[in-house]
């Protein structure tokens, strides 16, 4: 089996500034897709809270996913993270007990 990491980062927005931190977020699924070592990084919402957004991630690596939340492109999100969220990022690391499912 592939050893790899698994993630699911949570973030949540205040009312007021919802819009702002899902206009950056959503940014970052393109050019994180396209990094070496993304398997996966889907993008969601809460479908009971239109405050709260969850990434589900795979990466090939620690190094890899230490190599992204270095990325250049993540800067304007990271240096508007206090002002923007109603709790502190929530990260889960995951062990996966099946075998990666295939790409179509």
């Amino acid at each position: 089996m592939m050893e790899h990491v698994t993630i699911i980062g949570t973030v949540k927005a205040t009312p007021a500034t919802r819009d702002e931190l899902l206009a950056l977020l959503a940014a970052q699924v393109a050019p994180t897709r396209n990094e070496p070592g993304c398997i996966n990084y889907d993008f969601h919402v809460d479908a009971a809270d239109p405050c709260c957004f969850v990434f589900y991630e795979n990466w090939q690596s620690q190094a890899d996913l230490d190599a992204h939340l270095a990325m250049p492109h993540l800067a304007p999100l990271f240096s508007q993270l206090g002002r923007l969220l109603a709790e502190p990022v929530d990260i889960r690391y995951l062990t996966m007990l099946s075998d990666m499912a295939s790409q179509k």
